[in-house]
C-alpha cells in the first residue's frame, strides 16, 4: 500500500488546514487509517484514527480536528481547525490492515511520507 499525504503548510494561530492522504490500495475500506504527528525532538504520536464508523482522537485535538474517509476515493482526511503553535509537526498518515482501531505506531503497517504543518504565533 502506498500512501501520499498532502495539504500541509504555514498557517497562523487559529487558522485551518485540511490534510489528505491518498492510498493506492483498492481494498482501502478494509484498512483502519490513522494520522500521527512528530514535532522536532519529540516522539511520533497519534492524532486521530478511523476504522469503519469508529473514530479516535487524542485529547490534545478533540473538538478541533476531524478525521474522515472517502472509501470511493481511497482517501482519508484530517480537517484541522483552531490551530495552535503546539500543533506544529510533520503529519503522517498510516494504514493498518483490519478493522480494529490502532493507537500505537507499531500497529500500523504502511506509512505516508509526511507533510509539514507549521502554525505561527
Amino acid at each position: 500500500v502506498q500512501l501520499q499525504a498532502s495539504g500541509g503548510g504555514l498557517v497562523q494561530t487559529g487558522g485551518s488546514l485540511r490534510l489528505s492522504c491518498a492510498a493506492s490500495e483498492r481494498t482501502f475500506s478494509r484498512y483502519a487509517m490513522g494520522w500521527f504527528r512528530q514535532a522536532p525532538g519529540k516522539e511520533r504520536e497519534i492524532v486521530a484514527a478511523i476504522s469503519g464508523s469508529v473514530i479516535y482522537y487524542a485529547d490534545s485535538v478533540k473538538g478541533r480536528f476531524t478525521i474522515s474517509r472517502d472509501n470511493a476515493e481511497n482517501t482519508v482526511y484530517l480537517q484541522m481547525n483552531s490551530l495552535k503553535p503546539e500543533d506544529t509537526a510533520v503529519y503522517y498518515c498510516a494504514a493498518k490492515f483490519g478493522f480494529g482501531l490502532g493507537h500505537a505506531r507499531r500497529e500500523y503497517d504502511y506509512w505516508g511520507q509526511g507533510t509539514l504543518v507549521t502554525v505561527s504565533s
